[in-house]
């Protein structure tokens, strides 16, 4: 159990969240991610999370093991194609995690996401919040196209709206 980590989770507010991810900037996501889903087969689902509380906190879960659980919850993995993608940002840790469903896992390596994430974080450093999403959104599409383009039977299975927890 990291102290520091601890504490820093303590302090984020809602209100920093809401400062970081304004109603404005959540509707640009949305509709990036509706946009990015007619162009493939895939389903995108952005989550962020000012910071872990009670028990996960306590026991030290990291922001890939909170976002494997946010997968499952939210059904990411329940998709026709299998390829569901969970873009998850944990705010106190300002980590980025990117989850792709078994479709997607096997045609596009770890290492790839993590470029992503990598990327995401470093525009998350600066502040830019909504720019870093979108660059995902848009990161994640270019896989998603390349590896399941759009075969004009797209059916969105899953909210675009982004989530805020």
């Amino acid at each position: 159990m990291k102290i520091k980590r601890i504490v820093t989770h303590l302090l984020v507010t809602d209100g920093q969240v809401r400062r970081a991810f304004p109603r404005s900037t959540l509707n640009r996501i949305e509709a990036a991610t509706k946009a990015s889903e007619t162009a493939h087969l895939g389903e995108i689902r952005f989550a962020v999370e000012g910071a872990l509380d009670g028990w996960p906190l306590f026991k030290g879960q990291s922001a890939r093991e909170r976002a494997i659980d946010l997968f499952s919850q939210l059904r990411v993995w329940d998709t026709r194609h299998n390829t569901g993608v969970l873009i998850y940002l944990l705010l106190a840790d300002r980590a980025v995690e990117i989850v792709a469903d078994r479709g997607i896992h096997a045609k596009v390596d770890t290492q790839e996401w993590n470029e992503v994430c990598r990327q995401m974080e470093a525009a998350f450093r600066q502040s830019n919040y909504e720019g870093g999403v979108l660059s995902g959104v848009q990161a994640v599409t270019q896989h998603l196209v390349k590896h399941f383009p759009a075969d004009g039977h797209n059916a969105n299975e899953l909210p675009n709206q982004p989530l805020v927890l």
